[in-house]
């Protein structure tokens, strides 16, 4: 199991494509997942490729770092959920207080299958954009569930995992910030034009943050932090 490498779970939004930068900047070799898992904003999928080229493009002495990309279909959480993240439905807050748009298990079963293709990749450190400062609630984004399931992964491969969580004590302007200091205006360039992060899929809408329909929960958080963010960077 080698400490200098990572496995990134990237989706193409704008947080995991900031993380697969942290991950370039910090490790030897870089590897990436995704899932396929029937959402709404499936258009991501088609972003991550592009994002990939764009990074290899902008930083050459990034290039060599990255290794295998890989898309895992797991599309039966389509089947036993029932969400705004999946159905065409409106997004609210349910009776639980927490957002329609939670897929119960998601990460959970991501990170799972993440730490499968790292131990026969022989990669210890999995790298996710879970947060839990601007953040929906999501009880499979805090801090506490991730802990448990690096040590449930290592105990049932018996071999150590770590899950790094670059941006868990950031807010979204704070996440911004993050991606200048890693790649300068290259990177957040690439991460407003490439990253997609909308919940209904919106790649028409050009905004100054990047495309969205400019209303969901996520424009919402990734419009603000970046107005916040704007705010205080010199003109």
């Amino acid at each position: 199991m080698s400490e200098r490498s990572a496995l990134v779970l990237f989706s193409g939004g704008q947080d995991s494509t900031i993380c697969l930068a942290h991950a370039l900047a910090h490790y030897d070799r870089v590897e990436t997942v995704g899932f396929d898992y029937g959402q709404r904003h499936s258009v991501e999928l088609e972003c991550r490729p592009k994002i990939i080229s764009a990074i290899k493009a902008a930083f050459p002495q990034w290039a060599d770092k990255l290794g295998q990309d890989r898309l895992c279909d797991v599309s039966v959480l389509s089947g036993i959920s029932d969400t705004a993240m999946i159905a065409e439905t409106e997004i609210v807050i349910a009776e639980n207080g927490l957002p329609n748009t939670f897929v119960p298990g998601r990460n959970l079963l991501f990170l799972t299958l993440a730490g499968a293709i790292a131990w026969r990749r022989g990669i210890s450190n999995l790298i996710g954009g879970m947060c839990e400062t601007d953040y929906s609630g999501y009880p499979d984004c805090r801090r506490g569930t991730l802990d448990a399931q690096a040590l449930a992964l290592s105990r049932g491969m018996d071999r150590p995992f770590n899950i790094e969580t670059p941006l868990m004590w950031l807010d979204k302007a704070e996440t911004w910030e993050l991606a200048q200091e890693l790649g300068g205006q290259k990177l957040v360039n690439l991460v407003i034009e490439e990253t997609h992060t909308c919940y209904l899929g919106d790649r028409e809408h050009r905004h100054e943050w990047g495309y969205g329909c400019g209303t969901c929960p996520a424009c919402d958080l990734r419009a603000k932090g970046y107005e916040t963010w704007r705010a205080k960077v010199p003109a």
